[in-house]
């Protein structure tokens, strides 16, 4: 029986708790269960950020699980978790499997210290802060899970049900995964990274004018969009629009039109069965090389490796 502990700090996503489906899930697929799930909190229940109180085990020195998982809240930065849950976490991780950081929880587990010297991922809203919390940690905003041996962290609330996949995947191998998966009607995988997000959301420019620049570097992604272009239709100069940009965006005009490229192909690679050539050319990549290398830098694979698991999962 593989022990799983729940870590809930005060204040919680009640939605971290939806990923014991998963196990529960893959337990009605063994012959016998395989997976024994239980719920903890410094005082023997913590209160949601929702409102709600849930009574748990009491979680001590003397709590014992071979999976830890910590649940995130709606605010890392304003309540940052309670010294004593980091203090025992540090001491589970070093005789536990495994421990992973649901969404937010990644707050926490680099809180512990248990991020140093790792990759690390989280809701890509505070993939930033996560970062600037703790220098020592390698956060890759783009993925959707991230296993760096014994730690592992998600991204949003939904990826946590991904990582919960993979645990099982891991444990119990890709057909257990995959009948789970088919119960709870999602894909075993989700290619590329965080796809719940839009880039343009992402960027968020905050005057109308960048947003302009933006709407029209996507309406025209297979022409070049020079700097001079982008500024043109934001109605600035080009030294102006490059700082301005800057400024609101976190990126250069470059680095944001190619994460606007590297959507829009994605999705055209998931989605139909065009040539990569025809994909390159349309999104603006000199060629397929080309786009092969962004895609390797954006999401950890070649473009054919997210075709391949768009038709598995589909």
């Amino acid at each position: 029986m593989h022990r799983i502990g729940y870590a809930l700090p005060e204040g919680f996503q009640v939605m971290a708790l939806g990923t014991q489906t998963v196990f529960e899930l893959a337990n009605l697929m063994m012959a016998e269960p395989f997976y024994a799930v239980d719920t903890y909190a410094l005082d023997g229940s913590a209160r949601a950020s929702t409102g709600l109180t849930l009574q748990a085990r009491p979680l001590t020195a003397r709590s014992q699980a071979d999976t830890w998982l910590v649940a995130g809240t709606l605010q890392p930065l304003a309540a940052p978790a309670a010294p004593e849950l980091l203090r025992l976490l540090d001491r589970f991780a070093a005789r536990a499997r495994r421990v992973a950081g649901l969404c937010t929880g990644a707050f926490v587990l680099a809180d512990a210290g248990l991020l140093d010297g790792r990759r690390a991922t989280t809701h890509w809203y505070w993939a930033d802060a996560l970062q600037q919390r703790r220098p020592q940690a390698q956060v890759e905003a783009d993925r959707i899970y991230i296993a760096d041996g014994p730690v592992w962290t998600s991204a949003g609330m939904t990826a946590e049900i991904d990582l919960a996949l993979a645990l099982v995947e891991k444990d119990l191998g890709a057909k257990v995964a995959r009948a789970v998966a088919h119960r709870l009607v999602m894909h075993q995988r989700r290619s590329g990274g965080q796809s719940q997000h839009s880039e343009m959301l992402r960027l968020a420019p905050k005057s109308d004018r960048i947003q302009l620049a933006l709407e029209h570097a996507r309406r025209n992604l297979a022409q070049p969009l020079s700097v001079e272009e982008l500024a043109q239709a934001a109605k600035l100069s080009p030294r102006q629009f490059s700082r301005v940009f800057t400024a609101e965006t976190g990126q250069s005009p470059a680095k944001a039109v190619e994460r606007l490229r590297l959507e829009a192909a994605r999705l055209m690679i998931e989605g139909s069965r065009h040539p990569l050539e025809v994909v390159a050319r349309e999104t603006g990549f000199r060629d397929r090389r080309h786009m092969r290398e962004a895609f390797l830098r954006g999401f950890g694979m070649p473009p054919q490796a997210v075709r391949r698991e768009a038709r598995t999962t589909s």
